[in-house]
């Protein structure tokens, strides 16, 4: 290709007129001046506002949903809201498999938005159903319709399964728009997951205050039939973008599973290979025998044979499993982050919302206190703090990686410690005012204790949410940069997971012998408190863990992709 010669009237470089590895939607050379960068990223941002609309339009209100109109109990509610999240967290996995193997970024992101349509369209059909569950009540039970409850389940997780190939995709092809080899690109990437970051918790915002309201106050069907719409408005904004977009080129023949798989299949059969061999190997190849080249040494025995891997294809193996113990120790963190939309919500409805005489806030609206304390603070972050510090540290993101989210795990921790306190208060106002056995009566306390808290969360979230998503999309080899991110959210969906495991165990065990449940109904009777206090133990213990793998791990080769 003309990439690597010289414009002879210009007398540069083609590299400073096009992009190297990016094709446009012609499948021409993309060119620098007129596609990619934020004109692209806009469009793309744009996109992810609309989807995290729809996405909270569903997540933020379900625990009411599931205990109103399908009539649960809180424990069954909490336990579906979390194996649901974590189903929907995990789908990437699969979504970025098909994208980054067969479809491609782009073509993935169009058959999951009309996935996505799909399943909104059905989740208001199901909502239309008559049912006798209208409010959620902690003193009755009642049974939907058996067809509703079927239609319901099986349309949200349709809408998991569409949000599995839209997450990953749209974020790397995202960041895709920005040349990692040209400086000014190359920060502008760092500032695109900011304001990534930034665009999805306003989309989330606006969802909190508009649907949730919507949803609580008027019509079910109405609050998820808007984001039907919003969904189909997006799939129109991303396509508006197609002609300034930046489609990465794969270089290999084998696609990047193939080759990691390959490495994996090859140390395994030379097992048997003496140390002696592999030295020789590792020699007649130049790899350098240093701490970083012996890390997971025993993928070394795959270098040894006529059908031997290479060092890139090694170095693309050891990159990903270098990954695990940071994903490992983060999944306490993201068990923590899965009490927002559950029990931190249920708090709120048991206690004083009025804002006017005539007007009470949604318990889920208070969730638009993390994504405001985003909003507000990731500006401050990118444009006042990295600056600082990068000063400093003379780093293009001023502080590492993980260094932000070690931070943003150590302020989830504060954050559990906080809501512990603030619910061992709510429960001696009940018990103060006689409202122990008096669910369905208002404790006298302010809902806007729950704030602090639910700030904590969102400048955690700045920290380590989006820290993770840096951390992920970069530490991966360049072809499976969807994957990357699928890591990423595959840690909620595991933390979620976790979480629904740790309040059916404990839901069983705290129930036994006539007692009362931590998750009872009747939250005047139940324990949340104690259920903090554990999670703050584990955030604890999960951050001294990452200190510790986080010191210890060594950075992916620097590469010219």
């Amino acid at each position: 290709m003309a990439i690597a010669g010289v414009d002879n009237e210009a007398g540069t470089p083609l590299l400073s007129k096009t992009v190297d590895g990016s094709v446009d939607y012609r499948n021409e050379p993309a060119v620098r001046s007129s596609s990619g960068g934020w004109r692209s990223a806009g469009f793309i941002i744009g996109v992810e506002v609309a989807e995290r609309f729809a996405y909270y339009g569903i997540s933020s209100n379900l625990i009411m949903y599931l205990t109103g109109p399908l009539g649960q109990s809180t424990a069954a509610a909490a336990s579906n809201v979390n194996a649901w999240y974590g189903t929907a967290s995990l789908l990437p996995l699969l979504g970025a498999f098909v994208a980054d193997s067969f479809l491609g970024r782009f073509r993935t992101i169009l058959a999951a938005s009309a996935l996505y349509v799909l399943g909104l369209g059905l989740l208001t059909l199901s909502a239309m159903i008559p049912s006798d569950c209208k409010v959620a009540n902690p003193l009755t039970s009642c049974s939907p319709p058996r067809f509703q409850v079927i239609a319901f389940f099986g349309a949200l997780y349709l809408v998991a399964l569409a949000q599995g190939g839209h997450k990953p995709c749209v974020q790397a092809f995202g960041a895709d728009q920005f040349d990692e080899k040209d400086p000014e690109e190359c920060k502008a990437k760092s500032s695109f997951f900011n304001w990534w970051y930034f665009g999805m918790c306003f989309g989330t915002l606006v969802t909190l205050w508009v649907l949730n309201y919507i949803q609580d106050n008027l019509s079910w069907a109405l609050g998820f039939g808007i984001p039907c719409v919003a969904m189909v408005l997006a799939l129109v904004v991303f396509l508006l973008g197609t002609s300034t977009y930046r489609f990465s080129i794969q270089r290999e023949s084998r696609s990047a599973f193939a080759r990691i798989g390959n490495v994996y299949v090859a140390a395994v059969k030379n097992g048997s290979v003496s140390a002696s061999v592999v030295a020789d190997a590792e020699e007649s190849l130049g790899l350098i025998s240093h701490s970083r080249s012996q890390q997971f040494g025993f993928l070394n025995k795959a270098l040894v044979g006529t059908n031997g891997c290479s060092l890139d294809e090694l170095e693309e193996a050891k990159s990903v499993l270098r990954l695990a113990p940071i994903w490992l120790t983060c999944l306490v963190y993201a068990v923590v982050f899965a009490q927002s939309p559950t029990f931190f919500t249920k708090q709120g409805a048991t206690m004083e919302r009025s804002i006017t005489p005539s007007y009470k806030i949604s318990p889920a609206t208070l969730q638009s206190f993390i994504s405001l304390s985003i909003v507000i603070f990731i500006p401050v972050y990118d444009r006042v703090l990295i600056p600082i510090a990068r000063s400093f540290t003379h780093k293009p993101g001023g502080i590492t990686m993980l260094q932000r989210i070690g931070t943003g795990i150590f302020l989830s921790f504060l954050a559990m410690v906080i809501a512990a306190l603030v619910e061992m208060k709510r429960l001696k106002t009940a018990a103060d005012y006689g409202l122990i056995d008096s669910p369905d009566v208002t404790v006298p306390m302010s809902v806007w204790w729950l704030i602090p808290q639910y700030v904590l969360f969102g400048i955690s979230d700045v920290f380590a949410m989006v820290g993770l998503q840096e951390f992920f999309y970069d530490q991966v080899p360049s072809e499976l940069r969807s994957v990357g991110l699928a890591l990423y959210l595959s840690i909620f969906g595991i933390g979620s997971f976790l979480s629904s495991f740790m309040i059916s165990v404990i839901d069983k065990a705290t129930s036994r012998s006539g007692q009362v449940s931590w998750f009872a109904n009747n939250l005047n009777q139940a324990h949340l408190d104690y259920f903090y206090w554990l999670l703050a133990c584990f955030s604890f213990i999960g951050l001294a863990s990452y200190l510790y793998f986080a010191k210890a791990y060594v950075s992916k080769r620097i590469n010219t992709l």
